[in-house]
């Protein structure tokens, strides 16, 4: 129902009861005057009963005109994302308690939204010092490790080293998802476009994994990316080092490629508009693609291997998303996936 029709239809509901006592009351006067056979008064009553409704009538217009916009103020009100405006004018003692009602309530949700907000600061707040903190005990971990490894003699001795260096490396891992998490709410704050080379951020971040590059046994090739991007150095190395990870995690044999692709997703090394990143690991049902960037959603390698969070792909889209790129992928069961990082920015390169 539209507003045109809604208000009359809801003011005539309102105002029914008086009406219909008016009507009843002018037709209870004019059978008892038919009745005693008073047709002088009878024609008497017709004319005070014609003016007293158009009194009333034009009192009804009056009154009509009013609630209408008081009507459609509140109708605003409601439709309103924000409601910044005030609450019409009462004269009904019932309709100022109601409004009186209303406000404290508001006044109610505003606290508890502050309140809210508070809290979800200070975790927030913890959470990126805790991550901080955290990662001074494991880099001081990481060094002894490497210290254990260069002086183990024995095969063994070497392999527990090598595997102690690459649990604290995930757990370093971890530890930087979680503080890019925290740092979500606030990304536009901490953003500093400036133009990087994407072959640059691809070798920063293969050096930075290769320690699980070298316990996992994989081929890697790796072909120039000839590409340069308008974004936030950091964080897109972020996504480019989760999509290495999850790689890198469901892959037990074959190769991670890494190259350059145009639209069609063809190997390129010039005009790239695509970073693609295949592995050729267990793929992905095609039940959970469309859900894949969903935050908490693991999917059927998740439930099986329980070693996904459901955290770092959905960390991936929002930033790509802010950083104004794109991400895709293209995967089958047990024939690998490509994750396919947009980094067309033609327009923009052109102006600077």
């Amino acid at each position: 129902m539209n507003q045109k029709t809604c208000i009359p239809a809801a003011y005539l509901r309102e105002r029914i009861v008086p009406v219909f006592l008016y009507i009843a009351e002018a037709l209870i006067f004019m059978m008892i005057a038919a009745l005693y056979g008073y047709e002088g008064v009878l024609k008497n009553m017709m004319y005070a009963l014609g003016l007293v409704a158009f009194f009333g009538g034009c009192y009804l217009l009056w009154d009509y005109g009013r609630y209408r916009e008081k009507y459609r103020t509140l109708q605003k009100l409601l439709s309103a994302e924000e409601r910044s405006e005030e609450l019409p004018q009462t004269v009904s003692g019932i309709e100022q308690i109601y409004q009186q009602i209303i406000t404290a309530q508001e006044s109610e949700k505003k606290a508890l939204i502050t309140q809210l907000d508070e809290r979800q600061q200070n975790m927030a707040d913890y959470y990126t010092m805790w991550t901080h903190q955290i990662k001074i005990p494991l880099s001081a971990m990481d060094l002894l490790l490497q210290n254990g490894y260069k002086g183990a003699g024995e095969a063994e001795d070497l392999l527990t080293a090598r595997q102690l260096r690459e649990e604290v490396f995930k757990t370093g891992q971890y530890v930087d998802m979680a503080l890019h998490y925290a740092r979500m709410e606030s990304i536009s704050a901490d953003l500093s476009f400036t133009r990087v080379d994407v072959g640059e951020l691809v070798k920063g971040a293969l050096k930075k994994y290769w320690i699980l590059f070298s316990g996992a046994g994989l081929n890697l090739f790796l072909e120039e990316c000839h590409a340069q991007v308008v974004t936030d150095g950091k964080w897109f190395a972020f996504v480019i080092e989760q999509v290495l990870s999850n790689a890198l995690k469901y892959t037990k044999e074959g190769a991670i490629s890494i190259y350059g692709a145009d639209e069609a997703g063809a190997h390129v090394k010039e005009g790239c508009r695509y970073l693609v990143i295949e592995d050729t690991g267990i793929g992905i049902e095609a039940g959970d693609l469309p859900r894949i960037f969903e935050r908490g959603f693991t999917g059927y390698n998740g439930r099986m291997g329980n070693k996904s969070t459901g955290i770092g792909l959905y960390l991936c889209r929002q930033i790509m998303d802010r950083l104004g790129l794109s991400i895709r992928v293209e995967s089958k069961r047990n024939e690998g996936t490509k994750v396919f990082l947009g980094i067309a920015q033609e327009e923009i390169l052109t102006k600077m």
